[in-house]
């Protein structure tokens, strides 16, 4: 929520978050995802609970000229209305609504949905440019545009970001995904005197009881820096995260 509200331009980016603009490092600029302006994609999922908010979705300012807010209190089921309204954002909605009525900008300013459809999927919310990016040039399109070896030579995840979720032939994609993102983005994490493997090594060494490291991984999956709070902002929920990784440790030992 921001202001009490649920901005509908949280697709551009939550927490003060602008996702396509989370670039790649100079050096690895070559295998981002371009911003397609006209991109328009509406999300698979979304959360479930009485009056939860409807799927993001983004799209150029001709299809979207202003966004509002979900409103979660609004009774969308009302069989007795003349005529009779019912829920149909999604599937088993049982309360809320999109309501465009004013624009209502997000923690960034945002008021429009142009370009914003690099929002979190997958078991690590594959967010923003970089990481699709990558995906997309080491495992889709990208490298088989390359003549390299390509799992999936033939999705571009820069052009459906979306098929994250949405695959039905593929519906280990959401689980690759995360799974790359840890292989590839946070085991080479290495960053200011920080090196994700040595603190790993660390971490063992000492019993697994610094939570610091925890807390630091937590920074660089939800916020890209290992020591927050980053440019970005304090980790989303980060003693929620150290509790469920406590908890799946003294089950694993």
């Amino acid at each position: 929520q921001y202001n009490d509200a649920y901005p509908l331009s949280n697709a551009c980016g939550q927490l003060g978050q602008s996702y396509q603009d989370h670039r790649c490092p100079e050096h690895q600029r070559h295998m981002e995802c371009w911003v397609d302006p006209d991109m328009s994609i509406r999300a698979t999922t979304h959360a479930k609970w009485y009056g939860a908010p409807g799927p993001l979705f983004c799209g150029p300012k001709e299809e979207y000229p202003r966004t509002g807010i979900w409103d979660e209190t609004y009774a969308c089921h009302n069989p007795s209305a003349d005529p009779p309204e019912t829920c149909n954002a999604y599937e088993d909605q049982k309360a809320g609504r999109y309501d465009n009525s004013r624009a209502v900008p997000n923690r960034n300013g945002r008021t429009d949905v142009e370009g914003c459809c690099w929002w979190g999927r997958g078991v690590i919310q594959t967010t923003g440019v970089c990481h699709y990016g990558k995906l997309n040039y080491y495992l889709g399109k990208h490298a088989a545009d390359d003549g390299r070896d390509s799992r999936y030579p033939n999705i571009d995840f820069c052009k459906d970001p979306g098929i994250i979720c949405s695959s039905k032939q593929h519906k280990e994609l959401k689980w690759i995904a995360g799974m790359f993102y840890w292989i590839e983005s946070l085991q080479t994490y290495n960053e200011r005197g920080w090196n994700y493997m040595d603190e790993l090594h660390k971490f063992v060494d000492g019993g697994m009881s610094d939570h610091s490291f925890i807390n630091a991984v937590s920074g660089v999956v939800n916020r890209l820096c290992h020591d927050p709070p980053c440019a970005s902002g304090p980790v989303d929920g980060a003693e929620e995260r150290a509790d469920n990784f406590k908890k799946v440790l003294t089950m694993l030992t």
